[in-house]
């Protein structure tokens, strides 16, 4: 009897020291990219003018300029893999790539499942019309009853959907929903302001800008949990990276004006 019970307590030490060893030398995520030299980047690709793909297949966008210069500054090469926003995060999760560089807005949600680096981008939602619809929506609240398209997953989708009354109608992206709103089967569309600009310009479709609605929204770079050293090294890049000027200088090379310092409304 004792003989057994002692086998027993000894095996369970066994597996507590196992444990306790593979936790001990569980390897920070800063460690996993040093030793491979690089950072691999999760983004759409297909999200001008952040991420897509110029011509020639190369990547280009805020988001990539911006994910080019923090691994440059954390002495890494960026290895960008594309994935539809409805599964980022979930790839992100599943280690199919160490961050996301992709206008991730910073959620109290995502902070429970995620860490995130500090904001590079400050927006807020607009709401975008037909310019053949003189209503003026000055909120959310003004679209109750009516019918708000949204993309899939966004955080406009949740913000949306806080509002009790509207009738939320999701997209895969922003050219479905446009289309629709331009078809008069929507009332108004919600996206992001910075977005807004590139998107009508580029639809050729009868459309125009609405209200600002709700509060600024800031983008960060999420990457997973229990990593320290790496949090650390991406918070001193992006750090440096706003003292010396280059991230002001990536975003007037894309919107014009400094998106990555917080909106004055």
């Amino acid at each position: 009897m004792k003989s057994a019970l002692l086998k027993k307590l000894l095996a369970l030490a066994v597996v507590g020291v196992s444990f306790a060893a593979a936790g001990a030398h569980a390897e920070d995520l800063l460690d996993q990219v040093k030793a491979r030299g690089t950072l691999r980047v999760g983004l759409e690709g297909t999200f001008p003018p952040f991420n897509s793909k110029a011509p020639n297949g190369e990547l280009v966008g805020y988001d990539v300029d911006i994910a080019k210069a923090v691994a440059a500054k954390m002495g890494l090469k960026p290895e960008f893999v594309t994935t539809e926003w409805s599964g980022i995060i979930a790839g992100l999760q599943a280690g199919k790539f160490d961050v996301i560089v992709n206008q991730v807005g910073v959620t109290d949600q995502r902070k429970a499942a995620l860490d995130f680096s500090p904001a590079y981008t400050y927006s807020a939602a607009q709401l975008i019309q037909r310019k053949d619809d003189t209503r003026q929506f000055k909120s959310l609240e003004d679209l109750k009853g009516k019918k708000l398209g949204v993309g899939l997953g966004t955080n406009y989708m949740d913000m949306a959907k806080s509002v009790p009354g509207i009738d939320v109608k999701t997209y895969p992206g922003a050219p479905e929903y446009l289309r629709d709103l331009a078809a008069n089967r929507l009332d108004a569309a919600l996206n992001d302001r910075l977005m807004l600009a590139y998107l009508l310009k580029n639809s050729q479709l009868p459309l125009r800008t609405g209200a600002i609605v709700g509060d600024g929204n800031p983008s960060a770079i999420p990457f997973r949990k229990g990593n320290p050293k790496f949090a650390k090294a991406i918070d001193d890049a992006m750090t440096q990276l706003e003292a010396d000027g280059t991230f002001s200088k990536i975003s007037d090379k894309w919107f014009g004006i400094d998106v990555t310092k917080p909106l004055s409304r």
